[in-house]
């Protein structure tokens, strides 16, 4: 331990021994290092490639608990000092950023431009470098496109401490590979996300939340593919239900103040009777749901109803997220494993369905991630950028 934490110590100026709380689903680290430059980031790296340490990436530690614990965890590489806005092009709306940067702190500088990014926050003090790891989204997604649609370009250190980046000004490009899509979702086990370039859109003049009750799912379902298919451009359509109960529809709708409401009222005809106007979000716009267990479940909007009948087996589980796009979330509070098992084959028969996490009792019994067909190919890229299987070890599908 002495002679790791004194070479590291020679690259980078805030290295330690973990400590127990600072744990990745219970395994803990053996040493920390905080990196403040990308240059120190990949003098950590190239160290920790000598001493064959496995590498866990820490953000904020909003998502930490996401995926598997890593199967070793010797270096823990903390972004939280990588938070600079490098490069802000308001005229070309464009910034470049640190990985270790939160969305919160993001959104002040570019508002102040009249800028955003659109990614919303579903936790937050979410970082960059988490966001595009685990490649979390919410309600925008629908309009402005996910984490790896808004990326136009990526830095990240390589398992041998070399820098490679894509997309943007490049300086160096990992031949073959789209580089940004490939990180994007991939739990730290292809690199580590130093640096992002996105591109922007112009905050809205003016919105409107358009929420109704439904009675069921199907008339939910309906009334989601009506916003769909109508010209009133929905930036984001949402919905929130317990099992067993009415489904709440939420619509979104931007642009300028006179546009707006007239939109609006046209949605609330297409949701229904008591379909209500508001310039606020309500409570549980873009929040994950309650719940010991988080599902993740992607389907097709017309599976809504098949996805409804699944959690009325759940008392209490409840079910929310993006209906236009068929990106779900489904929240219960149970530490038996057998009601999430039964709920998980029920959901995979119509749909994907991924277990963000759980306590461990269900951990232990249940297939977090369900098939995946491809991974066969994700194991030969994951060789390609890590062949000594050091970063961030057993956190992905498949062990990867």
């Amino acid at each position: 331990m002495g002679d790791v934490l004194e070479a590291l110590g020679r690259v980078c100026d805030d290295v330690r021994e973990g400590l127990p709380e600072e744990g990745v689903l219970g395994v803990v680290p053996s040493v920390v290092a905080a990196p403040r430059t990308v240059e120190e980031a990949s003098a950590v790296m190239r160290v920790a490639a000598e001493r064959d340490l496995a590498v866990v990436p820490r953000g904020n530690e909003t998502r930490l608990d996401w995926g598997m614990p890593p199967t070793r965890c010797d270096l823990l590489v903390d972004t939280a000092r990588l938070d600079r806005v490098i490069e802000y092009a308001a005229g070309d709306l464009v910034v470049k950023v640190e990985a270790g940067l939160t969305l919160e702190r993001l959104a002040e500088v570019l508002a102040a431009r009249g800028q955003r990014l659109a990614l919303d926050r579903p936790l937050p003090g979410s970082t960059v470098g988490g966001t595009l790891a685990t490649a979390a989204g919410g309600p925008l997604r629908l309009l402005y496109g996910a984490a790896r649609d808004l990326l136009i370009g990526v830095t990240m250190i390589r398992a041998d401490g070399q820098i490679a980046k894509a997309g943007g000004k490049v300086v160096k490009n990992v031949a073959g590979y789209d580089l940004g899509k490939l990180l994007t979702g991939s739990f730290g086990t292809l690199g580590l996300i130093v640096e992002a370039a996105f591109r922007l859109h112009p905050l809205p003049q003016a919105r409107a939340y358009v929420t109704g009750r439904v009675g069921n799912a199907e008339r939910a379902g309906q009334a989601v593919r009506n916003v769909l298919h109508s010209h009133h451009v929905a930036a984001a359509i949402e919905i929130d239900m317990t099992a067993g109960g009415p489904v709440t529809v939420g619509v979104l709708v931007e642009g300028v103040p006179e546009g707006v409401a007239a939109r609006a009222e046209a949605v609330a005809g297409l949701i229904g009777p008591g379909a209500e106007i508001a310039d606020t979000a309500p409570g549980w716009w873009g929040a994950y749901p309650d719940g010991s267990t988080l599902i993740e479940v992607t389907a097709l909007p017309a599976a809504l109803p098949r996805i409804a009948d699944a959690l009325g087996a759940v008392p209490g589980a409840r079910l929310r997220g993006s209906a236009g796009l068929g990106g779900l979330h489904v929240g219960l509070d149970t530490t038996d494993p057998a009601p999430v098992k039964a709920l998980l084959d029920a959901l995979r028969a119509v749909s994907t369905a991924v277990v963000r996490y759980a306590p461990q009792a269900v951990r232990d019994e249940v297939d977090l991630w369900g098939p995946v067909p491809a991974l066969t190919l994700m194991r030969r890229v994951k060789d390609q950028f890590d062949p000594g299987h050091r970063l961030s070890p057993g956190r992905f599908v498949g062990g990867i």
